[in-house]
């Protein structure tokens, strides 16, 4: 397993990331109406055994309310790609991986009392630098003649490639998967630093906070990110997580001289 490979598992294994990652880039009326707080990772993968070096899965259950109040799973499967050269055919594989799931689905849940198989939605998340080309749609790669018609097999996933993003509109964003995307390609950590600040104080689920800025660190420590700027960074945070605790203290201090003075007076 490669250093992006088990932090991408650890940074989305949390719900806030994950949750990002959804509102964020899924454009889908529908995406309103997902419970998050309800969401679950599917502690399973699909990646076949040679494309393991090169590639991990995430694979998260979601209820959605529809509008008549009943809920329904719906399934992310988020399929990360890691290397650099954009693959023609990846198309074929995510299909592969999707036919997995569904096939392990009913072998769970049983072949009979399955009525309708999930929703699932496939995504592509590319982090490599060169531009994405290859087909998202599995129609374009099958041959037009003979023409099939309805038999015509059609598939296709949602590509998010982080460098197609520009920087105002991740900036703009203010959220830690946008920090991400900026990391993964604009590599400077200098941009980063007042939106960081900004997450810092404002995000309230601080273990998502804490596993990012781990990963911050396992990059710069494999040569990722230049070690400087994240130290510049850390110590930032550190010299802010001080302040912060002093100033808490200090109320608590204020609150018990406060208590005191009321008992004394009582």
């Amino acid at each position: 397993m490669n250093i992006h490979d088990s932090g991408y598992k650890r940074l989305f294994s949390n719900k806030t990331i994950f949750r990002q990652l959804i509102e964020s880039f899924v454009e889908e009326p529908w995406v309103q109406e997902l419970d998050f707080t309800h969401a679950t990772r599917i502690d399973k993968s699909f990646v076949a055994e040679h494309y393991k070096e090169t590639e991990s899965d995430i694979i998260y259950r979601v209820p959605l309310h529809r509008p008549n109040g009943k809920a329904i799973d719906v399934y992310f499967y988020v399929l990360i790609e890691f290397q650099s050269s954009v693959q023609r055919f990846m198309v074929v594989r995510v299909l592969h991986y999707i036919s997995s799931l569904y096939l392990d689905h009913l072998n769970t849940y049983g072949v009979k009392e399955t009525v309708h198989l999930p929703p699932v939605l496939p995504i592509v998340l590319y982090n490599g630098d060169e531009r994405w080309t290859a087909p998202t749609s599995l129609d374009e790669l099958i041959a037009d003649y003979p023409p099939l018609g309805n038999y015509k097999p059609t598939f296709d996933y949602l590509k998010i490639a982080e460098n197609e993003f520009s920087l105002g509109r991740l900036l703009g964003m203010r959220n830690l998967i946008s920090a991400l995307f900026i990391v993964e390609a604009y590599y400077n950590l200098s941009l980063l630093e007042e939106l960081l600040l900004t997450l810092y104080d404002e995000e309230p689920d601080r273990e998502a906070i804490y596993l990012f800025l781990n990963w911050l660190k396992q990059l710069a420590l494999y040569g990722r990110i230049d070690e400087e700027q994240y130290g510049a960074l850390t110590e930032v945070i550190r010299s802010k997580e001080e302040v912060k605790s002093m100033f808490l203290t200090a109320i608590e201090r204020e609150k018990a001289l406060m208590r005191e003075e009321g008992r004394e007076e009582g």
